[in-house]
Formats: C-alpha cells, structure tokens, sequence
C-alpha cells in the first residue's frame, strides 16, 4: 500500500469519527474524543483501566517474530510482516487500546473507504490496536490470504502495523484483554 493508505481507527462514540470499524470485541470507557468526521458505525475506545494479567505480546522487529508471554513464559510465537523503512513499526511500550472484530479500512488521507470486511480485508478479521497518532492507529491485524506472502517472508512492507496470518492473529486476538501489555523491541 502506498504511504496515503494510512490506517485509523473509530476512536469515539456518538458523534466521532470513523476510519476503521466492526463490530467490537472489548470496549473499554471513552475517554477525550478527537472529532475527525461523522459516525457511521459502532466504535471501540482506548483503555483507560489497568488490568492485573500477567500476559504480555512481545514484537522482536529485528527477528519479525510476535510472541504472547505469559510470566515470561512464551505460550506461542509467531512470524509477521512490519512497518517499511519510509513507515516504520513504533518502538516501545503500549497497552492493547481495542480489539476490533471484521474491522473496515478507511485512509485517512483521502477518506476513501475499503468496503470488504473479514478474512480478505484489508485488515483481516482481527484488529488488535496498540498506539494512536493524531487520527492514525498502529495495531496488529490480519491479511488476506493474497498477501500472506509478506507475512511468511517477513517482509517490512506495511504502513507501520503487524501482519499476522488468520489463524495466528484470532489466536492472539483470543488470549489478550484490552489493557494486555505490548512491548515492541528493535
């Protein structure tokens, strides 16, 4: 995808914005809305609580591998594709802000709208959000199967999220919280 193809997510409810939504999985409470345009579909909102699991996703950018570590103990790991040079993966420590099922791309460039939802959007079936930057939102997410080959070359190619394969991602998608620790390491 191209550097205008960025990714945002519906970060408010009532009348906020919309950038990529589906039905959702955790809602956290609202916190401060930032109004980017009108609603038109359900929404997930950040984090605003501590939880007390000891689970925490772990992404090696330099091995391209993401781990969910339970204690320290790694209870599955996985490979991915990540941010290109030009739009790197963030590094640092996050928390899990949404968890989106069948979420719905949106740039936030051009406000164009990808109409295909599920395992063959743009973004998968799961949407694990991690970071916000003014409207654009870093997550882990799906791909569909025709670009699975970034994902099992590890390529650096996406706008700055993490490519999961299906399976991997709903399995990632399963065992974590909103709230679930996420540290991106180089």
């Amino acid at each position: 995808m191209s550097r205008s193809l960025v990714l945002a997510l519906l970060l408010t409810t009532g009348g906020g914005a919309a950038m990529a939504s589906g039905a959702p999985a955790a809602v956290a409470p609202a916190i401060a809305p930032a109004v980017l345009a009108p609603a038109t579909t359900p929404a997930t909102t950040p984090a605003t609580a501590a939880i007390t699991s000891t689970k925490e996703i772990v992404l090696e950018l330099g091995k391209r591998t993401i781990s969910l570590r339970d204690n320290g103990k790694v209870i599955g790991s996985w490979p991915v594709a990540i941010g290109d040079a030009a739009n790197p993966t963030p590094k640092g420590r996050f928390l899990v802000e949404t968890k989106v099922v069948n979420p719905q791309y949106q740039s936030t460039a051009s406000g164009k709208v990808n109409p295909t939802k599920g395992p063959n959007g743009p973004l998968g079936d799961r949407w694990i959000g991690f970071k916000r930057s003014g409207p654009n939102q870093y997550g882990i997410h799906g791909t569909p199967s025709s670009w699975a080959w970034t994902v099992t070359s590890r390529s650096a190619v996406t706008n700055g999220c993490v490519r999961m394969l299906t399976p991997h991602v709903r399995a990632l998608f399963d065992q974590v919280e909103v709230g679930t620790p996420v540290v991106v390491k180089p």
